[in-house]
């Protein structure tokens, strides 16, 4: 089993530890793209005129006062690396908590999830990378649109990577739209949407949340691991899933697209 996550746009800095290596992150055959992302990237950042500066932060969607954004993306050949893990801080890993899991629920996560990221494509937690800031909705200079650039470079090897097994998207609509699975895989992939019920004039009403969504993502996949699950199949991780008390219920699609899931919580 696969599981997707986005990446977390708040980070932790490592304070010590080797450069991370293209080479060395998971499916090392997109090393050649990374190296590109990362060359344009640093290129951007380190022009230190007024106007360079400007153009860094308005490509990168940052305001003025994140300036020290642009600078450490300028040092990040060389910056110290830690594992991913430890590097992502947002509410999804905060919920996640790898930090936190006994050694074998942290094996099973090390072993099955996979992170999507505008600069790296996709990372296992345990691979080593430094603090950036590069969302997949940035156009690089030369390599233009990160979102298509991905798509290209993705496709065949997570294809071949997700060619067993059940795959769980939890990724938000920007990192999905790096990979799509199709054909017999879109049989086999869940794509997760979480809803809040709550009652309103004696009537159940539900609507899409936002940061209790990446958190609620965190705990599910935080249980799974836990729980040791095992599924080999959509239907045995929706069964997983509801033996570990969570509502799940599952939308009609069309043939050929990923099964559609909503996962109801009525406590944020």
């Amino acid at each position: 089993m696969l599981i997707l996550l986005p990446p977390s746009e708040g980070k932790s800095a490592p304070a010590a530890g080797e450069p991370a290596d293209p080479a060395q992150l998971w499916l090392p055959r997109l090393a050649p793209a990374r190296r590109r992302v990362l060359s344009r990237l640093v290129a951007l950042c380190r022009r230190t005129s007024a106007r360079g500066v400007a153009d860094s932060l308005a490509v990168l969607g940052l305001s003025p006062a994140q300036q020290g954004e642009v600078a450490r993306n300028a040092a990040l050949a060389t910056a110290p690396a830690a594992p991913a893990a430890e590097v992502y801080t947002g509410v999804l890993y905060e919920a996640l908590d790898a930090a936190g899991l006994a050694p074998g629920a942290r094996a099973w996560l090390d072993e099955r999830a996979v992170v999507f990221s505008g600069l790296w494509g996709v990372l296992r937690l345990t691979d080593r990378i430094p603090a950036y800031r590069c969302s997949v909705g940035v156009s690089l200079p030369v390599l233009g649109g990160l979102t298509p650039y991905w798509k290209k470079a993705l496709g065949p090897a997570l294809d071949r990577a997700a060619a067993d097994g059940p795959v769980l998207d939890l990724r938000s609509g920007a990192y999905a739209a790096m990979w799509t699975p199709s054909g017999a895989l879109a049989g086999r992939t869940a794509t997760v949407r979480v809803l809040h019920e709550r009652m309103v004039g004696g009537e159940p009403r539900r609507s899409v949340v936002s940061h209790f969504n990446k958190a609620t993502k965190g705990r599910l996949v935080r249980s799974l691991a836990e729980a040791g699950a095992r599924p080999a199949s959509v239907d045995e991780l929706l069964a997983a899933l509801r033996e570990l008390k969570y509502t799940v219920e599952e939308r009609p699609v069309a043939a050929g697209r990923p099964r559609q899931v909503d996962v109801v919580v009525r406590e944020l």
